[in-house]
């Protein structure tokens, strides 16, 4: 679904947008009420039932743009209580970070197998024959499956000649590469907090645009119209993410019309993360650990706490390259605010740990971005650019793509030690990583250099992402092309790294 325009992309942008708008309007928060009207105008419902469930589902998601959690629906509140709290420029997160509106929730159909009207009673009766628990008759001329003897094998969907079978999943469940969506009441899907990374998968793939994450761009907002200097560190994969027009000049002139006072690409700390991380591998692997596991991705790095404890001695001590940027400009211009931009949900839970919040203090998704340039009117058309961003190497703008990681120190290594041997092995989204991990675990993975991204695909694939995986995949390796500079090594900034430790 990522990538494709829907009614549920044009929801989400309007919320942001207007969040963004009574921001940098007075911020007068008290008019959050209006919004679900200017949201889901006029008298007729777009696609629920009800025009009026249409406006409360609304106004949930502002609270959530907002970073306020849900409220109950068992009892009267209004949309507005507990914003007091919340309104101000430093006010963090909140858990849970992804959230289920319950009753926007449609209660799909969970790990199921149905016969569709395309059965055609065939003599071969081929599902029957292969069904290992007799679950499987024919009634009136047509295959039925008994859902209480099914063990949802699959094997008469792959019998079946006629491909009339087929396996219904929720798509927010058959997402979860943490298996953390269950059922709850009336049949909706609920989020095992224990066991949720905050990857955002859930949300991009539901279908009806249930599922929401906590955003910051009030605060934001608020931030720049108070007068702090802020400064947007940005992840590489912004390249094109806000149209064909929106190259990187026009990007830092749009940006500086929305009140930030610097942006810089992040792959800057990534070329120090590079260098860091490189060395790590040489001193530790294999003297002081079996293996080494990349620090980059916070979802990959929450999984293997909450799934493989034992093994999280063996992820690179190496900072992300975000918390690199954020402490490199906390250090430059002390006393400034720094705003995260980028692909990434589970960073938001990132940025809010003891030991980094007060390096990052704010994150947003390119999502969330367009809707403040939504709000400021800016059209990358017509806009005139400004200088480009040029700071960073083609390897660290590499990090935005699965296997940009282990890559960079693969080759660094290879640079830097030519005698040394580097064996790396990699995994795109959760389920993937979690076998990567077992096998490791199992010692099948000593001596080597693991990267795990919660994405498929990479940050590019990303839950605040805005172009189709593939297309943003390409745009980024024509955006490495067009570096200033090839290895870390040749960094304005490479010496750096171990003194923001």
């Amino acid at each position: 679904m990522r990538g494709i325009p829907s009614l549920i992309t044009d929801i989400r942008k309007k919320v942001f947008t207007e969040v963004a708008r009574m921001a940098y309007n007075g911020g007068d928060y008290t008019r959050a009420e209006d919004l679900p009207y200017i949201i889901v105008p006029g008298d007729r419902p777009l696609h629920r039932e009800s025009i009026f469930l249409e406006r409360a589902i609304a106004g949930e998601r502002v609270r959530l743009a907002m970073g306020l959690s849900l409220q109950p629906v068992q009892s009267r509140h209004l949309m507005t209580e507990g914003m007091d709290a919340a309104a101000i420029a430093q006010q963090y997160y909140e858990p849970p970070l992804v959230n289920i509106i319950p009753y926007a929730c449609h209660a799909c159909p969970t790990n199921q197998y149905r016969v569709t009207e395309s059965c055609q009673n065939c003599l071969a009766a081929s599902c029957q024959k292969v069904c290992p628990k007799d679950a499987i008759t024919f009634v009136n001329g047509k295959s039925h499956i008994d859902p209480d003897k099914c063990i949802k094998c699959g094997k008469c969907a792959k019998a079946c000649p006629y491909h009339a079978i087929i396996h219904l999943e929720r798509p927010c469940a058959a997402a979860c590469g943490m298996d953390a969506i269950g059922v709850g009441e009336n049949g909706r899907a609920v989020i095992n907090q224990d066991k949720c990374v905050s990857c955002g998968q859930c949300l991009v793939s539901c279908p009806f645009g249930a599922i929401v994450d906590k955003g910051q761009i009030f605060q934001v907002v608020q931030s720049i119209m108070k007068g702090d200097k802020v400064i947007a560190i940005v992840a590489p994969a912004f390249i094109g993410q806000f149209g064909k027009h929106s190259t990187p000049g026009k990007f830092i002139a749009a940006m500086k019309q929305l009140g930030f006072k610097r942006i810089v690409e992040v792959a800057v700390g990534a070329d120090m993360c590079t260098i860091e991380e490189a060395k790590d591998f040489i001193e530790k692997v294999p003297n002081e650990q079996k293996y080494m596991a990349t620090s980059c991705c916070p979802a990959w790095h929450s999984m293997i706490y909450k799934l493989f404890p034992d093994q999280s001695k063996n992820i690179s001590m190496t900072l992300t390259p975000m918390v690199f940027t954020a402490r490199l400009m906390k250090k430059e211009y002390p006393g400034c605010k720094v705003v995260f931009v980028g692909p990434c949900a589970a960073k938001k839970l990132e940025a809010i740990r003891e030991d980094i919040r007060s390096d990052v203090d704010f994150v947003l998704t390119f999502e969330e971005l367009q809707g403040m340039f939504e709000a400021k009117e800016i059209n990358f058309e017509t806009i005139e650019p400004m200088y480009d961003l040029n700071e960073g190497t083609a390897t660290g703008r590499g990090f935005a793509v699965a296997g940009g990681v282990a890559g960079a120190v693969e080759k660094l290594i290879k640079e830097t030690n030519p005698d040394a041997e580097v064996k790396t092995a990699r995994a795109e989204g959760l389920r993937d990583c979690r076998k990567l991990m077992m096998m490791a675990k199992a010692g099948k993975y000593d001596g080597y250099l693991l990267e795990g991204m919660a994405c498929p695909g990479g940050c590019v694939a990303g839950a605040g992402t805005l172009l189709p995986v593939e297309l943003a995949a390409n745009v980024v390796g024509r955006y490495q092309k067009e570096a200033d500079a090839e290895s870390p090594l040749e960094s304005a900034y490479r010496d750096r790294g171990h003194t923001l430790d």
